[in-house]
């Protein structure tokens, strides 16, 4: 099983619709013994409160895992209910991204 941790911390749209468009590449070639968690804190915290349309639920449907920083949400004033209903949050993102690299995850940022 692969597993991948990818960061995003850049809110342009261009930038989301690339790192989207990378993990659809990384789904077609590795398919379905890969597991991914996109770990969005900062600006990218964008991805899950301006979803970014059928690419997101494609993948979200192939099993990604979103995971937003309770961090950033503290810091912008977001509740849970802004975000993406299918995100998962995380104490802090850049912690959740240490985890997952010391437990041996794959570490991507695009």
């Amino acid at each position: 099983m692969h597993r991948t941790v990818v960061h995003l911390n850049e809110a342009g749209p261009s930038k989301i619709q690339a790192v989207l468009q990378n993990l659809t590449n990384l789904y077609t070639a590795l398919g379905p013994d890969l597991r991914v968690e996109l770990v969005a804190h900062g600006p990218g915290i964008a991805v899950a409160t301006d979803p970014a349309g059928e690419l997101l639920t494609g993948l979200l449907e192939s099993g990604l895992q979103l995971c937003v920083c309770q961090n950033t949400l503290t810091t912008r004033g977001l509740t849970p209910e802004r975000i993406h209903p299918q995100a998962t949050v995380v104490p802090s993102g850049v912690a959740q991204l240490v985890i997952r690299q010391s437990e041996g995850w794959s570490y991507l940022h695009p």
